[in-house]
């Protein structure tokens, strides 16, 4: 399945941006902080017109960066005369007081972008580094075939750019959203019976593959039975089944049950993932783990500016 994962970060980063969504997520950063007017007053009373510093953006903490990539945007958004200077790239895995980028230009320009470009960095890098242990877990001590990716649960707004730091920090992005791929959950097909339950879910990937051409049909079981009637379903029509909140004996079936049934579905193991289980579900040969704690979990990466001149 081609797609999102198959971009490297620096073209990945340009695809979201092409959607536009980036550049209004900066200007609604900008107008939230900056007002109608668009002003810094306290910069304005403080700092004399033609001032001029560089500032030195510091990982306080260890961790994955992410975000770098929107700094130039964010500058263009602000109307801001500054240069940048990346020290590393998105991506990189930093140890703690580490230079990440360097700016330098007009002082009060500099002051303004301030908050936001930490803002910026510190969520995303907090996601990538979140991605990037959970990763770690899977893998650790031997590798395993299961990928990692985030789910839906992001902030309003701002899912294009975790989805971005998630790929920063080794995992993998799932359906960017309901116009993309087809994941058909235990809500839509409620009060469909089990003995109907191959005939609705055919037809709905059908429906989808004709008229809408989806990245891929996905469908959600909580239910050994339930898998066995999608794994019925005629090959090519679905491609992913997501197993929710299933113990990792349930998964073992259920790999056991999809081998056996000679089906090339993947399998995804989805709900309440954490540190602690990963490892144990990707023992169990499932192909991949969705962890919306990736997202919505992630603590903040700890960056600051320090200001010279």
């Amino acid at each position: 399945m081609a797609g999102l994962n198959d971009f490297p970060l620096p073209d990945l980063y340009r695809h979201f941006a092409g959607t536009g969504l980036v550049r209004r997520i900066l200007e609604l950063a900008r107008d939230e902080d900056l007002g109608p007017r668009r002003t810094d007053i306290t910069s304005l009373c403080s700092v004399a017109e033609g001032a001029m510093a560089t500032g030195q953006i510091v990982a306080r903490s260890p961790g994955v960066i992410a975000g770098l990539a929107a700094l130039p945007d964010l500058l263009d958004v602000y109307g801001a005369s500054l240069e940048i200077s990346l020290a590393v790239r998105d991506g990189d895995r930093v140890s703690p007081n580490t230079a990440i980028a360097n700016l330098s230009g007009s002082k009060r320009h500099l002051l303004a972008v301030e908050r936001p470009a930490l803002n910026l960095l510190g969520r995303l890098s907090g996601i990538a580094t979140t991605a990037a242990a959970f990763v770690s877990a899977a893998a650790s001590p031997t590798p395993v075939k299961a990928r990692i990716y985030d789910t839906r649960k992001t902030m309003p707004g701002l899912r294009v750019l975790e989805k971005y730091a998630t790929r920063c920090g080794g995992a993998m992005c799932h359906r960017t959203g309901l116009f993309d791929a087809v994941l058909i959950k235990d809500n839509h097909i409620a009060g469909v019976g089990l003995d109907q339950l191959g005939r609705v879910l055919a037809e709905a990937a059908k429906r989808a593959r004709s008229e809408f051409n989806p990245e891929f049909v996905e469908v959600e079981v909580d239910t050994l039975d339930q898998l066995t009637r999608v794994l019925a379903i005629p090959a090519g029509l679905v491609e992913l089944v997501l197993l929710d909140n299933m113990t990792p004996i349930q998964l073992r079936q259920a790999v056991a049950l999809r081998d056996k049934a000679g089906s090339r579905v993947e399998l995804e193991a989805s709900g309440g993932v954490r540190l602690e289980t990963i490892r144990t579900i990707a023992e169990t040969g499932i192909d991949r783990i969705s962890v919306g704690a990736i997202t919505h979990s992630a603590p903040w990466l700890d960056v600051a500016l320090d200001i010279a001149g």
